[in-house]
């Protein structure tokens, strides 16, 4: 049912009249894909449009974006609105006319969504303060890096990206949910991650003689399956700290047992406090397993993000948000993911949260993010322009 609402019905409107422009926006984008950092077509394509609008964005350090619109007025602070900009290091196999032309990187994890949403909800936004509608200070952050730890968010925050901001909101492709459906819950929805490297190093040797020399075969297969039953036994299990290896590399002939060997895998905890304290167990567990193998080792730490910890504030901003633009049975509770995410790092300095955006046509197919044959309801471009517009507007009167 059409909401009573008059301004509702303005926002409805004005972003249902750049439907197809973000559509096709996003599809530019899935297109012509870019790594982390190197977001500088991305960057000038937005700057393009939202200087056609009469906007004044302001370019970030290397790639990335802000703009501010609405009205801003002494001693109020603005509401941030965020996308992620960055592609993944995935070969595309969506198979659909718009897939990537960049071999070996693909849009594999929404990031595309997002950035059409957030420009969607600037522009809607600034046609309703040109209606005359009074839309409080906005600030779009079009952020790069946030497939990379600890994540560009830190750059933004660095370059004062966050600079007179109250709070902020964002949204995440949740490919689990259909279109049109949020997920949301008050505290942690993602986890601490980090990236971590285990590398070992001896004599090398024939292995018909395994004990003249340091096997770092050996050791590394302790390593891969002592350590996480030791993290499971140091760590409050209800912390869900969860250590899992992605990439094993030791040497190349079947009868010689190689003088280096790694592993690289990712650590994360549901917990902070966890999170804290899980780097200390982990280094003292690894040169504790490796300890009999007369082996080398070095290890690598590259601690990542903490949990976004959604405050109840904000988590009722969306939820109020959703139910005026998607209905009033828009909102679902959502489970906390092990994922990882930079956006965290907004909420260590100001108030925010994060919803899950439904991308699942109902019905079809159960895609996963991180996977090259993603594929997403369009849809949700739509759903996420009206959530954060509206977002914006409640939470800059409130």
């Amino acid at each position: 049912m059409p909401s009573a609402d008059p301004e509702v019905r303005s926002l409805v409107a004005a972003v249902g009249g750049l439907r197809d422009e973000l559509v096709a926006l996003r599809r530019d984008l899935h297109a012509h894909p870019e790594l982390a950092r190197l977001e500088e077509r991305t960057t000038a394509v937005l700057l393009a449009r939202l200087r056609a609008a009469g906007l004044l964005p302001r370019a970030l350090p290397g790639s990335g974006l802000v703009c501010d619109l609405g009205d801003a007025r002494p001693g109020t602070r603005r509401v941030a609105l965020r996308a992620d900009l960055d592609a993944l290091p995935v070969q595309d196999a969506c198979g659909l006319p718009w897939a990537s032309t960049v071999r070996g990187v693909a849009h594999a994890c929404g990031h595309d969504v997002h950035t059409a949403a957030v420009l969607g909800a600037g522009l809607a936004l600034a046609r309703l303060a040109a209606e005359g509608v009074a839309v409080p200070g906005v600030r779009l952050v079009f952020q790069p890096a946030e497939e990379v730890q600890p994540g560009g968010s830190l750059d933004v925050i660095a370059a004062g990206g966050l600079d007179g901001v109250g709070q902020i909101f964002a949204v995440h492709c949740d490919p689990k949910l259909d279109v049109g459906h949020v997920g949301t819950r008050i505290g942690p929805i993602t986890s601490a991650s980090d990236e971590v490297t285990v590398t070992l190093t001896g004599a090398g040797g024939h292995t018909s003689r395994p004990h003249l020399t340091g096997d770092v075969v050996y050791a590394l297969g302790q390593v891969i399956t002592q350590v996480p039953a030791i993290l499971g036994r140091r760590l409050d299990p209800r912390s869900g700290v969860n250590l899992t290896w992605g990439a094993v590399q030791a040497g190349q002939a079947p009868n010689a047992i190689p003088g280096r060997g790694a592993l690289r895998g990712t650590l994360r905890c549901l917990d902070v406090r966890a999170w804290e304290k899980a780097s200390e167990v982990f280094h003292a567990a690894v040169e504790q397993v490796v300890l009999p193998y007369d082996v080398g080792v070095e290890i690598h730490h590259q601690r990542g993000v903490p949990p976004v910890e959604n405050h109840a504030r904000s988590t009722g901003v969306l939820e109020a948000a959703a139910r005026d633009v998607l209905g009033p049975a828009a909102v679902e509770l959502t489970e906390q993911s092990l994922g990882g995410e930079d956006f965290a790092w907004y909420l260590t300095k100001v108030p925010g949260a994060m919803a899950r955006l439904g991308t699942r046509t109902p019905g079809g197919r159960t895609y996963d993010i991180h996977q090259g044959d993603l594929r997403v309801d369009e849809r949700a471009v739509e759903a996420g322009a009206l959530l954060l517009a509206r977002a914006a507007l409640l939470a800059g009167r409130s």
